[in-house]
């Protein structure tokens, strides 16, 4: 089969990264990272269109679709030189069919990352995390990843609209079937008025790792993460990162099917998916729920579109430090350019 291409739009790649066909490993041997789209929000219980998420997510941007993203700060351009980075398109998948379109994301996912690449799915709304996290685990084993779930919900209700399949429901469909473990799973932002105490209860239970955006308000972002890593990489060899872009204040992502006014601001979840892929190995990825039909002028879209360059960037610097100093977020943005830098000179350390 062919490369299938965005299902609702043109067929272009990811900020112009070469193209490639998931299902023939050859076009993608020399991959650090294979993006792939799953269009698909049949799971979303309140406003839909996440379905045109990856569309947008791979062109919002006013600079030229070439290629190349250099990161002013992190000194990495994860696009190209430091990174190997694919677009395999869209997966086909059929918005009246949840398991036949999951079973369909989980084989592609786990294909991808059985031949060696880091799979990063733009969805889509939150039903795919379940096939993503269990096509990585496929690879790495049940129970060895972490998951890090940026979110305004748990989405580990059970039983909602009759159905056991849905975008308020993946994380306890992981948990359940042993993908992931309920004790390495953490999540942060959560607030607003779902789900109820029976659901709590059953987190609890799990030994889930939960922060609500009012502990993240009194400890700081920063220090619930640390938190988040220590918790992570514990007998763990690897970490699935998956944002729902509602874990952002409405102000800063309107563009959403279950907006909840009190998130994260846009820059501290730039900052913090940039951490988690320099200081973690992240093995896998999604960004959802993106809904262009309620966004406005592409305020929601352009978010997304930052937020898997700042993943991808952060990826870029880990492995460019390999198992040297890691480079200090601090480092002036200038310090050790131009003509005056001395041969040899470190930057960064």
């Amino acid at each position: 089969m062919t490369r299938y291409g965005p299902m609702f739009g043109p067929d272009y790649t990811f900020l112009g990264v070469p193209a490639c066909d998931w299902q023939t490993p050859a076009t993608y041997a020399d991959a650090d990272v294979v993006i792939v789209g799953a269009p698909f929000d049949g799971g979303t219980s309140h406003r839909p269109g996440a379905r045109f998420g990856p569309q947008v997510i791979r062109g919002t941007d006013y600079l030229p679709h070439d290629g190349s993203r250099p990161h002013m700060a992190m000194r990495v351009d994860a696009l190209t030189g430091d990174l190997t980075v694919k677009d395999a398109g869209d997966l086909e998948v059929f918005s009246g069919e949840i398991q036949r379109s999951c079973t369909v994301i989980e084989d592609a996912v786990a294909f991808i990352s059985a031949n060696g690449a880091i799979p990063l799915i733009l969805g889509g709304d939150h039903t795919i995390t379940w096939p993503d996290a269990t096509g990585v685990s496929r690879t790495h084993g049940k129970g060895r990843i972490a998951l890090i779930h940026f979110d305004a919900h748990a989405d580990t209700g059970d039983i909602e609209f009759g159905s056991l399949y849905g975008h308020g429901q993946p994380m306890r469909r992981l948990i359940e079937s042993g993908a992931v473990r309920g004790d390495r799973f953490l999540q942060l932002g959560l607030r607003g008025y779902w789900p109820g105490p029976e659901t709590l209860d059953w987190m609890a239970d799990q030994r889930m790792n939960s922060f609500h955006m009012s502990e993240i308000v009194e400890r700081g972002l920063d220090a619930v993460l640390d938190s988040a890593f220590e918790i992570a990489m514990d007998d763990c060899d690897g970490v699935f990162l998956s944002v729902d872009i509602d874990v952002c204040d409405p102000g800063h992502a309107p563009g959403t099917g279950t907006p909840e006014p009190g998130g994260l601001t846009a820059r501290q979840l730039l900052d913090a998916v940039s951490r988690i892929c320099q200081e973690l190995p992240v093995v896998g990825m999604d960004i959802v729920e993106v809904s262009p039909p309620f966004d406005h002028a592409e305020i929601t879209a352009m978010l997304g579109n930052r937020v898997v360059l700042e993943a991808l960037s952060g990826i870029a610097r880990r492995r460019k430090d390999g198992d040297g100093p890691r480079w200090k977020r601090s480092t002036p943005l200038l310090e050790g350019r131009g003509t005056a830098q001395q041969p040899g000179q470190a930057v960064g350390e």
